[in-house]
């Protein structure tokens, strides 16, 4: 006998087909952009609507979620006032992308945030919030970058704990990255101090801190982001803090990442 052929699909088969598999397609898409909404809903949640204003000092932010995970991570930023009529700037990254690196971020954020209304010095600041974030018994850390800024002096203080150095540029040609002596990240180890280094803005300038997702990526060792960075804050000391963002947050796109990222720029006039 001669075998039969495999019957063929007729086209009422193949229709049916290809509507079952649009409509598969059509339920991924969907989860997918509802999982991206929800990602993003969260951290505008978590992160501050708006950066504090001082005459003579201006700051913006930007933020890019991981590429990886559920698309939150627990990079952030934050700006607040504090006693004594000055302000408060912090960027900081905890390990993970996951909710839980986004619910501890939430909470170190609050913890910085308690502890500068009623501590002046930012490394102590640091030493208090991270003997809080250990009681709370977390196996995760954070590290973080904690500057206090007084109109009335114009003096900055910086504390930094394991976090990115920043990098600084003034409008009349100085520039530089800020390898400031810090500490152990937060959460890590009790008693762990946080040396502070006080600088005058004598000139005018633009700090910009980022986290460690803007200036490392596969094959991208940290030092050549952190040049390019410096690069471009050095040309654009003077520009809009919110441009700058814009342009530094381009150093990330073009090293891959697939951690999340975080920029703060603080551009500042000069101080008598």
């Amino acid at each position: 006998m001669t075998p039969r052929r495999p019957s063929r699909p007729g086209s009422a088969d193949l229709l049916t087909m290809l509507g079952q598999l649009t409509a598969q397609a059509r339920e991924g898409a969907e989860f997918q952009q509802a999982r991206v909404e929800l990602a993003e809903a969260l951290q505008r949640e978590l992160l501050p609507s708006a950066l504090p204003v001082l005459p003579g000092l201006r700051s913006a932010a930007r933020y890019a979620p991981a590429r990886r995970g559920l698309d939150i991570g627990g990079d952030w930023y934050d700006g607040f006032r504090v006693p004594q009529g000055a302000v408060a700037f912090s960027i900081g990254d905890v390990q993970g992308h996951d909710v839980a690196a986004t619910a501890f971020m939430g909470q170190v954020r609050v913890c910085l945030r308690a502890v500068a209304s009623v501590v002046v010095d930012p490394g102590e600041v640091l030493s208090r919030a991270n003997e809080v974030l250990l009681a709370m018994d977390c196996e995760l850390f954070a590290t973080c970058t904690l500057l206090r800024f007084d109109p009335g002096t114009g003096e900055l203080a910086s504390a930094r704990a394991g976090h990115v150095p920043s990098v600084w540029a003034t409008v009349d040609g100085r520039y530089g990255i800020a390898e400031d002596t810090g500490g152990l990240p937060l959460g890590m180890l009790p008693g762990s101090a946080y040396p502070v280094t006080r600088r005058r803005l004598t000139r005018a300038g633009t700090i910009v801190l980022v986290t460690d997702g803007v200036v490392e990526g596969p094959s991208f060792p940290i030092d050549v982001g952190l040049e390019r960075v410096v690069g471009i804050v050095r040309e654009a000391a003077g520009a809009e803090p919110d441009e700058l963002a814009a342009e530094v947050m381009k150093v990330a796109d073009s090293t891959g990442h697939a951690d999340d990222a975080a920029v703060l720029v603080i551009g500042h006039d000069a101080v008598a």
